[in-house]
């Protein structure tokens, strides 16, 4: 798996602290990070490949910086954003999809494979021709994992990925999210997802406040809140 390391980053707004100074490395196939609203968790995992720079510190992926090698470090890295919508950028389905590999300038033929096993995938290859914005909420987010999975990246970053969706949907993206062979990072709030990670951070108020299995993890950020006010 990857290494992510995290070597005193921290982000500061205006003068005002987003994350502490975080020292950690992440190597496990599955790492789940939780916390409250606003606590820092979405700052931590944009820092991975560029979206956020660090105030201080530095964040290196495979010994890479995003500030230095971040066009690289994109194509290893794909990012699901909670709200799919965001992520819609092309008129069509297909062409949604396709637009994730632009970069790489592989040969037509290898796009159009790549796209229409992605879509067949997610149930979504007759809605090939169709607008994502016609999709429902389910669909949409796992319009944007095809997008992301179709890159064949070696790490996925979900951002609360289960969070618009309703049980039936939640419970395919949980499936499709643990099915995936790449290292897997989630900022969630749904903490039944986690139980069969590899290792959980609870972020507080800014800082790393608890590291360990996902039962321990959740049990600390569940009395962690409970003694909150």
């Amino acid at each position: 798996m990857p290494l992510i390391e995290f070597q005193g980053a921290s982000v500061t707004y205006d003068d005002e602290t987003v994350l502490a100074p975080l020292t950690v490395s992440l190597s496990e196939q599955r790492i789940g990070i939780i916390g409250s609203n606003g606590s820092g968790k979405s700052t931590t995992v944009r820092l991975i490949n560029g979206l956020i720079e660090p105030t201080t510190g530095q964040v290196l992926y495979d010994g890479l910086s995003p500030q230095r090698h971040g066009k690289d470090i994109r194509k290893r890295v794909g990012f699901v954003f909670s709200d799919a919508e965001s992520q819609i950028v092309m008129p069509r389905v297909a062409d949604d999809v396709a637009f994730s590999l632009r970069r790489f300038k592989l040969p037509r033929d290898e796009v159009r494979r790549r796209v229409d096993e992605a879509l067949a995938r997610f149930d979504l290859a007759d809605r090939a021709e169709n607008s994502p914005h016609t999709l429902s909420g389910g669909e949409k987010q796992m319009l944007a994992l095809a997008s992301v999975l179709v890159i064949e990246p070696d790490t996925i970053i979900a951002d609360e990925p289960t969070t618009l969706l309703d049980l039936r949907n939640r419970r395919r993206i949980v499936r499709e999210l643990m099915s995936l062979e790449q290292q897997l990072l989630v900022v969630t709030h749904d903490l039944d997802m986690l139980r069969d990670f590899d290792r959980v951070l609870v972020i507080d108020d800014s800082e790393l406040v608890y590291d360990g299995a996902p039962a321990d993890a959740v049990a600390f950020y569940t009395d962690l809140m409970d003694a909150k006010p």
